[in-house]
């Protein structure tokens, strides 16, 4: 399993607990590093080899991302992601001048994930449900589940 957002022990101890292997990339803390252009760095991102996880927990970063940085994180993730494997994404459904609350999402159990409040964040775009299936479109399915924290819970399967 490859997780691309923040770094969480809880997480760490749930999927560990699970009996599953866990990469990290925190995605957008090597985005926010001052210096190399966003093409050097998407260069360096994702480096792994092809179908090399069976699951891919990518948070809410894609809407930290400009479209552009975005769209070209795609196709890594599709080549690194298994046939049949699963990405897990979470989209803001409510933003009011591209502001959102920002959360750190913790997995509690099977049934639970916990949104630590992190402050307010500008985002990089606004994602409707329709520019996300565009946005997956490499993908085999998307399935799209409202939370009650305006979350937009999202399952892609390759």
């Amino acid at each position: 399993m490859l997780d691309v957002g923040e770094f969480t022990q809880a997480n760490v101890t749930f999927i560990i607990g699970q009996g599953h292997r866990l990469t990290f990339e925190d995605l957008l803390r090597s985005f926010d590093i001052p210096g190399a252009p966003a093409t050097e760095r998407l260069a360096k991102a994702l480096d792994f080899p092809a179908e090399a996880f069976d699951a891919i927990l990518v948070w809410d970063i894609l809407e930290h991302f400009p479209p552009p940085v975005a769209q070209a994180i795609i196709p890594r993730l599709h080549r690194i992601l298994r046939p049949g494997g699963i990405l897990f994404a979470c989209f803001h459904a409510e933003a009011k001048d591209n502001m959102v609350d920002a959360f750190s999402f913790r997995i509690a159990d099977g049934k639970t994930l916990l949104l630590q409040p992190r402050g307010r964040r500008r985002l990089a775009q606004t994602l409707n449900n329709r520019s996300i299936e565009k946005l997956f479109a490499p993908f085999a399915s998307v399935k799209f589940f409202l939370t009650r924290d305006s979350i937009r819970e999202v399952i892609v399967r390759k």
